[in-house]
């Protein structure tokens, strides 16, 4: 059996209730849930929270609820103790896979659950998770200096972006790996774990008001092509 483990905590601050806020018609965590059903490869779907009313929507739309204690449920914790958590609140004996995904994931399609948990086992890696290219050479990034501004890496300023190597960041959707490997808490990113890439278009965090607006506006021109 694999277990789908979403975090998801009542506490958030540049969105409050965040996790359960409308999007284009029904709380944000609510996608997360019924990508997680789609795509038939779980046979549980806990959602880890610290709070009763996200628990009550979780239920809603299908899911379990496990309530965290508030020490998991702060500014700086991260993700990797949350699922740990999880997972010393259930019996593993026929858990075989866990994938944590995120409460904030509007985009994500069952296909590439489905990819992820494949490269998983495939490659024997430590985590499979979703990936995506920045739109921009991270090599040519600016930064200020005084009233001005300065390149990063100045060493780069007259080589052509076609000359550069391409370089991806963590699209904050998904993060597969087995249960001893959430449990001792092994690093995400590392030579050991592997990408499943995603389109640029399929990405978005959604962080502050201004990223919101932004993921409704994405979603709904999406919908209408018919490219989600």
């Amino acid at each position: 059996m694999n277990i789908a483990i979403i975090p998801a905590r009542g506490g958030s601050k540049r969105i409050p209730r965040k996790n359960i806020k409308p999007f284009c018609g029904k709380p944000l965590i609510a996608y997360s849930i019924d990508v997680a059903k789609e795509s038939g490869l779980f046979g549980r779907i806990v959602v880890s929270t610290d709070d009763a009313e996200i628990a009550q929507v979780a239920k809603r739309y299908g899911a379990e609820a496990l309530m965290r204690p508030k020490a998991l449920a702060d500014d700086f914790t991260g993700t990797t103790p949350v699922v740990a958590h999880a997972l010393t609140c259930m019996d593993l004996s026929s858990v075989e896979v866990v994938c944590c995904i995120y409460a904030t994931a509007p985009f994500l399609e069952a296909h590439y659950l489905q990819m992820g948990l494949e490269k998983l086992l495939t490659c024997k890696a430590d985590f499979a998770f979703s990936a995506t290219t920045f739109a921009y050479p991270i090599q040519r990034a600016l930064k200020r200096s005084g009233d001005g501004a300065a390149m990063f890496y100045p060493q780069f300023a007259s080589t052509r972006s076609q000359d550069l190597e391409e370089a991806y960041h963590d699209a904050g959707q998904f993060y597969w790996a087995k249960p001893q490997t959430w449990l001792i808490q092994k690093a995400v990113f590392s030579p050991q774990s592997v990408m499943v890439e995603l389109p640029r278009h399929l990405v978005q965090d959604i962080d502050t008001m201004e990223d919101w607006i932004r993921a409704e506006l994405m979603y709904k021109a999406l919908k209408n092509e018919k490219l989600l």
